[in-house]
C-alpha cells in the first residue's frame, strides 16, 4: 500500500507541563503535530503513545543527573520504551504492544523550555522552529536513532532536517 493512501493514525500524544504557569496552546499544537508528522514520515503503522513533559532547566537537570549521570541542564531527554536493532521503524526489534488497548507505548520525552528558548535566540530561530526541531529529534531517538559518533550524529541531523522540509513544518 502506498503511504499517501494509508489511513492517518491518530497517535496518542500526552503533554504534561511542570513549573510553568502559562503555556501557549500553539506550543502544544506544534508538539503534537511534530510527533504525529515524524511518526508518519517514518511509516509507523501502529497506534503509538508518546508522553511529553515540558519543564524548566532545574527539573531536566535532575532527570539528566538521575538517569544519565550528567549534572547539568540539557535541551531534551528521550526515554525509549521499545528496542530497535537499527534506526527507524524498519529496525524495530521485539516491540511490546499493550494487550488491553492495542497501543504501542513508544516512550517519554522531556523538554526544557528554558533551554529551548535560549537556543532559539542563539540560532536565530523562532521558539516554534526550535520546538519542532527538538520534538522531531526526540521522536527519532524513540525510534532508535542516536548520535554516538560523528556519522550517526550527521545521519540524525540530516533525518531531522529532512522531516522538517518534507513535511513543511517550518517556513525556512
Amino acid at each position: 500500500m502506498i503511504m499517501s493512501n494509508a489511513k492517518q493514525l491518530e497517535h496518542i500524544i500526552e503533554i504534561q507541563v511542570n513549573n510553568f504557569e502559562d503555556i501557549d496552546n500553539k506550543v502544544m499544537t506544534v508538539i503534537k503535530k511534530s510527533v504525529s508528522k515524524t511518526l508518519s514520515s517514518e511509516s509507523v503503522d501502529l497506534l503509538c503513545v508518546v508522553s511529553v513533559l515540558l519543564t524548566d532547566d532545574n527539573e531536566i537537570r535532575n532527570f539528566n543527573r538521575k538517569y544519565r549521570g550528567i549534572d547539568k541542564a540539557t535541551d531534551v531527554l528521550s526515554f525509549p520504551m521499545q528496542d530497535f536493532d537499527h534506526p527507524g521503524w524498519g529496525g524495530r526489534g521485539d516491540i511490546e504492544i499493550d494487550k488491553d488497548s492495542g497501543e504501542l507505548p513508544l516512550g517519554d520525552i522531556i523538554i526544557s523550555l528554558q533551554t529551548v528558548e535560549r537556543q532559539a535566540i542563539e540560532y536565530g530561530h523562532s521558539l516554534e522552529q526550535e520546538i519542532i526541531y527538538m520534538t522531531i529529534h526526540s521522536v527519532l531517538h524513540l525510534l532508535g536513532y542516536d548520535h554516538y559518533d560523528e556519522k550517526s550524529e550527521n545521519d540524525m541531523r540530516n533525518r531531522t532536517e529532512g522531516i522538517i522540509l518534507e513535511l513543511g513544518l517550518v517556513d525556512d
